[in-house]
């Protein structure tokens, strides 16, 4: 017999189908309920993946469903009192990032957890896909060398059109600290402490090019040294095409993927100084060719980047069953909010 764990989820908002689509095939996992405000929505959701039983009032679902685990998809600003509440009634929980708005508000909500006895695991979806786990792996086996410098750049065309560009209707993330690039900042800084975990300086450009109201930044050109270390994070709603691109450098060579349009460039020493250029564009280029087809299959199948979503989630309710604990641990969760405060710390700005 395999153990199930009771799970619930609070909000289904568009991400809400990447979790509730693992929740309804896992056989690890009962969908005992799906909350949201709007009762439509809710109703919709419950019965596209088989979920019990809906609500639109968590503290009632929470004390007449008492789920294992809860997953919070709600606005950022929520998170901290609705993950509150249901680590008070005895769930864990997997929370979307950002997982507070601050690093302050996110060690208190750690300290809850831990008087509770129950594991609050921030969503780092992106550290679970297959080109990063295989940059991982070229580290672990010294395949790079001793890493130097790592990249993380997100071009994205969030003021042109879509649920960020509204001015009649503002999404709530434009209230965060970051406004609309702490939506994606979780995911940067959490790619680069996976391969450099911290940091002596960080220099942090915050801008506005787009001008306006509505957008408080639209632009984040940073740095973080360590050592002699150094990494890069970066986004920008004006440098089209859309992309994510990860650079790992080492003393040996580097790694380079983009996980919208996934692929994996290794340079590496592979056969002596004067041939290794050669093979190594000869090896790229059949893998280049190799992932063209395989993200034109994605593209028809509607595959989406959120490929690590669901591996992150199998790994985190198989520990959480056998009792151990889950792959997001505290120190990656402490890491990654540590740099976002320092990224937002006026002290280093520029």
């Amino acid at each position: 017999m395999v153990t199930k764990f009771k799970s619930a989820v609070i909000g289904t908002g568009a991400i809400s189908k990447e979790h509730l689509s693992f929740l309804a095939s896992c056989d690890r996992v009962h969908l005992k309920s799906v909350c949201d405000l709007s009762k439509a929505s809710a109703s919709y959701a419950a019965q596209r993946f088989g979920a019990d039983s809906i609500y639109t009032d968590y503290r009632q679902m929470l004390d007449e469903i008492k789920p294992d685990v809860v997953h919070i998809l709600t606005p950022p600003h929520t998170h901290k009192l609705i993950a509150s509440h249901c680590l008070e009634a005895g769930a864990h929980v997997f929370c979307e990032k950002p997982i507070t708005p601050t690093y302050d508000e996110f060690k208190e909500l750690w300290a809850l957890a831990k008087s509770h006895k129950r594991w609050l695991i921030e969503n780092q979806n992106y550290c679970f896909n297959e080109t990063i786990l295989a940059i991982e792996k070229l580290v672990a086996d010294g395949v790079l060398g001793e890493i130097q410098e790592v990249s993380v750049t997100i071009a994205l065309p969030i003021r042109d059109g879509g649920v960020f560009a509204d001015e009649n209707l503002p999404n709530p993330i434009h209230k965060m600290p970051a406004g609309v690039i702490h939506d994606f900042i979780t995911h940067l800084c959490s790619l680069i402490v996976r391969f450099i975990p911290d940091f002596d300086r960080v220099s942090a450009a915050w801008s506005n090019h787009g001008g306006g109201n509505l957008f408080k930044y639209d632009d984040l050109d940073a740095i973080a040294i360590a050592g002699s270390a150094h990494a890069r994070i970066r986004f920008s709603a004006h440098t089209p095409p859309k992309a994510f691109n990860v650079i790992v450098r080492g003393s040996k060579g580097y790694a380079e993927t983009d996980l919208f349009q996934p692929y994996l460039r290794c340079v590496i020493p592979r056969a002596g100084e004067l041939l290794s250029p050669l093979i190594n564009h000869f090896v790229n280029g059949c893998d280049l060719v190799g992932a063209s087809f395989t993200n034109f299959r994605n593209k028809i199948m509607q595959k989406t980047p959120y490929e690590g979503m669901h591996r992150l989630l199998d790994q985190t309710y198989a520990a959480l069953i056998d009792g151990k604990a889950p792959p997001i641990s505290f120190a990656d969760m402490e890491r990654t909010n540590r740099l976002v405060n320092a990224l937002l710390s006026e002290a280093n700005r520029v």
